[in-house]
């Protein structure tokens, strides 16, 4: 394994981060635990986690992945793993997890403490606001249009403040941002050093070789600023695997299981796909390896969250580590992806 530590903080962290929105839909907690064991064997210390988990998120399942984690952490050192989770944004449909949805003091500190009875600890390394309670560009929404009605109070502020809150009580070490913007991720820095208050260390976004989006501006702002991305959805949902080219459907897999979650499934990155395919086998790798490594090697990346329903698929992500894109190879990675940048936003 290779490993990067948080910016500004002395934590390691490992470069491949296991992500677990499977677990407690598409993974059982046995199958969840095996895949936890499997790897911290391989070096993995970095585990992310959210209080609406599974995906897709439904009232009867949510919690199930924190408390997947938090059955299996019990009987680990917990002071040798680095731990994050996410409190939900504004949004009707999550509603059944509290009705004042978003990020106030009382429903920070609310959202804060279920998280942790969950996870069976006494804080947690990393703790990230999921996404904006503003109305901005998130889950795949590619052109702002301002809303001069829009009812949203401005209090970066106070988030910040509570964040550092947290830190003194030593609930959490430090906070992040996700599905966040330039601005956003601006804000909150400007905040912190106005008030003397704890910095935003991450920032954790959509990447991989269908959505590049991150390298437009964000990718500026995290290395000037020193803010580390924590790559979500590198393999956009899967269909960087390779597995739903030629119109292939394979049972039990998210495109067939949930047909909403269809961001990475367009014409445009059906086309690319194909063309990443063909460049991975001159390569002699899997598909799936070759993105992963792309996403691996990028100097704005803390760590790359990967996820998987089977061991072998988990197995290979993992593998992805060793990989190393030569120069020549990027390059043609770049030659397709100019042929339709960012498909998939």
């Amino acid at each position: 394994m290779k490993y990067t530590t948080l910016p500004n903080t002395d934590i390691k962290v490992s470069k491949i981060c296991l992500g677990t929105m499977t677990f407690g839909q598409q993974n059982t907690e046995s199958e969840a635990h095996e895949q936890l064991n499997y790897a911290v064997s391989q070096g993995i210390n970095f585990i992310d986690a959210a209080e609406m988990y599974p995906i897709p998120g439904r009232k009867e399942t949510q919690g199930s992945t924190e408390r997947f984690i938090g059955s299996w952490l019990k009987n680990q050192k917990r002071e040798d793993l680095i731990l994050t989770s996410k409190v939900v944004g504004p949004n009707d449909y999550f509603k059944y997890i509290r009705e004042n949805l978003g990020f106030s003091k009382q429903v920070l500190q609310e959202a804060l403490e279920e998280s942790l009875n969950r996870l069976q600890t006494d804080y947690v390394d990393l703790y990230q606001l999921h996404w904006p309670e503003r109305n901005t560009n998130f889950f795949g929404k590619r052109n702002y249009i301002h809303n001069e009605n829009e009812k949203w109070k401005d209090n970066f502020k106070e988030v910040t403040e509570v964040f550092d809150g947290f830190v003194k009580e030593g609930k959490i070490r430090h906070y992040g941002v996700s599905n966040e913007t330039s601005w956003g991720l601006m804000r909150h820095l400007e905040e912190s050093k106005i008030n003397n208050t704890t910095r935003c260390k991450t920032i954790q976004n959509p990447y991989s070789l269908l959505n590049r989006t991150f390298e437009i501006n964000l990718a500026e702002v995290s290395q000037r600023e020193n803010v580390g991305l924590l790559a979500y959805s590198p393999l956009g949902f899967g269909t960087l695997s390779g597995k739903y080219l030629n119109g292939n459907l394979p049972v039990n897999t998210r495109l067939v299981l949930f047909s909403a979650y269809s961001r990475y499934s367009n014409q445009q990155a059906r086309i690319l796909t194909q063309k990443y395919y063909e460049l991975a086998k001159e390569l002699n790798r899997s598909l799936a390896q070759m993105a992963l490594a792309f996403v691996n090697q990028q100097s704005f990346l803390t760590s790359t969250i990967i996820g998987a329903t089977t061991m072998q698929q988990l197995k290979e992500n993992i593998s992805s580590i060793d990989v190393v894109l030569s120069e020549e190879i990027l390059k043609k990675i770049d030659e397709i992806h100019e042929l339709q940048p960012n498909p998939a936003p």
